[in-house]
């Protein structure tokens, strides 16, 4: 998600305006409309790792895509509060499906993803036939979903891939190891890079993983960051409850995960609370994942329970609520391949609110809050604890930096300066709108 430019846009051979087909042909893309009828083309989005519309980045390009002028539709997995089989929310058709494992090992994650991979080609199978489409949007990970945009490539379908993980550098974070399963990661990103019409690539770091592993034209590789949208994003009166009694609350929201580091914050707090006998400190933490109930229990050894809330996943409300109150947010993802590369979706949501933030120094994380951020040295839980103070003891510096990286999101980083290169991207490969041509 870093960097703003579009590669290879302004070479792309972009179809603005409706293309007149043969009615052989026509009949191939459209599968089943009348020869001379006009209609939209169609968007079918996959995305196994978060339902919609609780996955920030999906549900902004779908609702884009939506406001432009396309059909769409998303395949996902169920989730607390997306429990529903079908639902349309704002011309959006989101078909979902049961996951019933949550995956931690190697083992689980083959169940998790072999059932996620037969559950959506199914789905597909049945849009196919009702809703129909015209266009594969695959979201990783996994890097699985080639297998179906490759088999639809044959029906004449476009398959675009939207890089949101580095799944070679996520096996080697949660598992330390780089065996078979790593190498089988990078053979099934090469395969999906190739099997891609076009990818969508996070930031710079991303592009450079799509030219030199997936080996793709530079002229198919389009820039897309996670800005925030500023409607969702809300600057909101504090809630003092969530303080519970105390000066100052720590934010974060993200996912409970091994690579997510809340085990060096949680030992951050342990230093703050314990050794240096802080006791005005509240953290405020919201976002599930695999690692939750471990991190409570982390959280109880380490004897700083009483600092600090765990809210689960929840929705934007609460989440809203917990970070507008928070007098700074925090980030600390752990220093490896994948996070250094990773432009983190909290990161642009705290500096849309107004927040200083407190992170690990990342190159990707650097690049995205500037001057809006204290960087602690990397795996450092001390240090964190010192940035963390140091921050907290400083209205003033809270104050300025705080506005840094709310001017920074509302001058080049926000969802709006994002939009166009979506949908430049799809330009590149696909018009708005089909127009058959009647044969006498």
């Amino acid at each position: 998600m870093s960097g703003s430019s579009m590669p290879g846009a302004a070479g792309n051979s972009r179809r603005s305006e409706p293309e007149m087909t043969t009615a052989k042909s026509a009949k191939k893309m459209s599968w089943g409309w009348r020869s001379g009828a006009k209609r939209p083309q169609r968007i079918l989005i996959l995305v196994e790792n978060l339902p919609s519309p609780f996955d920030r980045r999906v549900w902004q390009e779908a609702t884009t895509l939506r406001q432009a002028g396309y059909e769409v539709s998303i395949i996902c997995p169920t989730g607390h509060g997306c429990e529903q089989r079908h639902e349309v929310l704002a011309g959006i058709h989101i078909y979902r499906y049961r996951l019933p494992v949550e995956a931690d090992g190697v083992a689980s994650y083959a169940i998790e993803y072999s059932i996620a991979l037969a559950a959506t080609f199914m789905l597909t199978c049945k849009i196919l036939f009702t809703r129909g489409f015209d266009v594969i949007h695959a979201c990783n990970p996994p890097d699985l979903f080639f297998l179906i945009g490759g088999f639809f490539k044959l029906f004449g379908k476009k398959f675009i891939f939207d890089h949101h993980d580095l799944d070679p550098e996520l096996y080697e974070a949660k598992f330390g190891r780089r065996d078979f399963f790593y190498r089988l990661m990078l053979a099934l990103e090469y395969l999906t890079f190739r099997t891609a019409d076009v990818s969508i690539a996070t930031n710079e770091s991303y592009r450079r993983i799509a030219l030199e592993r997936g080996r793709m034209p530079p002229e198919r590789v389009f820039v897309v960051r996670s800005g925030p949208s500023l409607e969702r994003m809300k600057i909101l009166p504090a809630d003092p409850h969530l303080k519970c009694g105390r000066r100052f609350l720590v934010g974060y929201v993200g996912v409970m995960g091994k690579q997510e580091g809340i085990d060096y914050l949680l030992q951050a707090v342990h230093r703050i609370v314990k050794v240096l006998g802080r006791k005005d400190i509240h953290l405020g933490l919201v976002g599930g994942g695999t690692s939750l109930d471990a991190m409570k229990r982390l959280a109880f050894s380490l004897g700083v329970a009483p600092h600090v809330t765990f809210t689960g996943r929840v929705p934007d409300a609460e989440m809203l609520a917990m970070l507008n109150t928070a007098d700074i947010c925090v980030n600390p993802d752990i220093a490896n391949d994948m996070n250094d590369k990773s432009t983190m979706n909290k990161i642009m949501e705290y500096m849309a609110l107004g927040k200083p933030i407190v992170q690990f120094d990342l190159t990707e994380g650097r690049f995205s809050a500037g001057d809006a951020s204290l960087y602690a040295r990397r795996n450092d839980s001390d240090d964190l604890a010192e940035k963390i103070l140091a921050l907290l003891d400083d209205a003033e510096l809270r104050t300025r930096m705080g506005a840094l990286g709310r001017a920074r999101v509302l001058n080049e980083f926000s969802w709006e300066y994002e939009a166009p290169k979506l949908l430049a991207a799809y330009a590149s490969i696909v018009p708005v709108g089909v127009l058959v041509e009647q044969r006498a």
